[in-house]
């Protein structure tokens, strides 16, 4: 399961996480909050506030040794930057990286390793924070949950919400994926999910996580293709999960066989709270780290999360649609619509009726599209104000909408019926016309030429001043 193969290293990427933040620092993009901010919401509500702008290392939060990073993933951008790559190439590179995934190589001795603790307290010795006001507690959120298949050995990774329930239990939401299906197949045979909790490593690992991959494809080998590099792992101390070389810090446990303990709730993605219910446990044996290791945390709901989730799902997205129809050439999963709801489909238009087929298609990419919008190939998807435009002035409610009712949704969805939901397509491309000024677009000559710097003054107050002085 394990080899390598030559592949070049793409020499931008960034080794690991804290290459990243030192390149996040040198482009003054990593803000450093004062020490002994509390880990109890106050950290959570600093990331907030500046999470569309900047990246937040908080040392000493609450007093604890190790710091703890947030808002790695706030803008598109900042995931392409991570790769390597500019961010119009981020879904074909993400495309290619699932298609051709890059083995991951053994090894016998990690960075991850330096420290182990096997009597285990998570609140003391790991700097856990609680997010938004009604959660249950304190949640490790950012951690890669790598289980492997128990009769094939093939590993998974995801996330999942790990809520601290004791010194060494956690609870943990397990969605009807990967994860679940090993659990399952574990719990029949009367044994636990052997799983590692993987916190702290770079930003590719996490994104790699949120490949919609099949069954026993293993997403560290995904991780690997978009780093141009295979990932290095190791063998957890205390079971048999491989686990990156290079990260920060290490849980590791065994999901218990027919235990169910209350979780939540906690605040999710679509920004409501997931409700409390009884789900599955996890009893941690260890925990492994660097000998000055760095927590990552996500704040649940924020633009990280959504941003985290939103790029691999276009990707997956785009490579459907394009399977049917090659003239679409982008896809945008809106912040608006939670960055998992609303789509919105640019395209080269070349029929009349084409654009609800489209519409008809992304429903079936993935069951949590509720509404999609498809536009023409002259508008910027990657704003707010060109779709609303778009559809303004090209769509028409009684000839350009499209509504299903009662199909699968998410069950995150609160206006859903325990999941059913209706679905709604708006074609916002203009009408075939003969007429070349129909829907042309107005144009000022030279715009997109000016140089700004060569023709306003450095100084306008100065410039004012002497204008109003000649007329006056």
């Amino acid at each position: 399961m394990f080899e390598t193969r030559p592949r070049p290293a793409n020499a931008q990427t960034p080794a690991d996480l804290r290459a990243w933040l030192a390149e996040l620092a040198a482009r003054g993009e990593l803000a450093v909050a004062r020490e002994n901010v509390s880990l109890i919401d106050e950290l959570a509500a600093v990331a907030k506030c500046v999470e569309r702008e900047k990246a937040v290392l908080f040392p000493r939060p609450s007093g604890h040794d190790i710091p703890v990073v947030v808002n790695l993933f706030t803008q598109r951008s900042w995931v392409a930057d991570a790769l390597g790559v500019s961010e119009a190439e981020l879904l074909p590179h993400f495309l290619a990286a699932a298609s051709d995934p890059l083995p991951c190589v053994e090894v016998t001795s990690a960075a991850a390793q330096e420290v182990v603790h096997t009597q285990v307290d998570l609140l003391k010795q790991l700097p856990i924070p609680k997010h938004n006001e009604l959660d249950s507690g304190p949640y490790i959120t950012a951690g890669l949950l790598i289980s492997r298949n128990p009769v094939t050995g093939v590993q998974n990774v995801s996330i999942h919400r790990c809520q601290i329930s004791g010194p060494d239990r956690i609870g943990v939401l397990l969605l009807p994926r990967h994860t679940l299906a090993y659990y399952r197949m574990a719990e029949q045979a009367g044994q636990g999910l052997e799983i590692a909790i993987v916190i702290g490593v770079h930003p590719a690992l996490l994104l790699a996580s949120q490949a919609i991959a099949a069954l026993d494809e293993d997403e560290m080998d995904i991780a690997g293709a978009l780093l141009g590099r295979p990932v290095e792992v190791v063998k957890c101390k205390t079971n048999s999960v491989r686990v990156p070389a290079s990260a920060e810090i290490v849980v590791e446990g065994r999901i218990l066989p027919k235990v169910r303990e209350p979780e939540g709730p906690f605040g999710e993605f679509p920004q409501y709270y997931g409700p409390r219910a009884a789900r599955e446990v996890i009893q941690v044996d260890a925990v492994t780290h660097r000998r000055h290791p760095i927590f990552h945390t996500i704040v649940g709901g924020s633009f990280e999360h959504l941003v985290l989730g939103g790029v691999p799902r276009e990707a997956t997205l785009l490579q459907h649609l394009k399977r049917s129809f090659p003239n679409v050439l982008d896809v945008r999963l809106t912040r608006g619509g939670t960055c998992r709801y609303h789509l919105v489909v640019k395209i080269d238009k070349v029929s009349e009726g084409e654009p609800k087929n489209i519409i008809m298609g992304a429903f079936g990419g993935h069951y949590d599209i509720k509404q999609v919008v498809v536009v023409d190939k002259d508008v910027d998807i990657s704003s707010a104000d060109e779709i609303e435009w778009a559809i303004a002035t090209r769509f028409q409610a009684d000839r350009d909408m499209v509504v299903v009712a009662g199909a699968q949704g998410s069950k995150l969805d609160p206006s859903t019926t325990d999941g059913i939901s209706a679905k709604l397509g708006l074609d916002a491309t203009a009408p075939l016309s003969d007429d070349p000024l129909a829907f042309r677009r107005i144009h000022v000559k030279g715009e997109e030429d000016v140089k700004l710097a060569e023709v306003l003054v450095k100084d306008p107050n100065a410039a004012f001043a002497r204008i109003v002085a000649q007329v006056s």
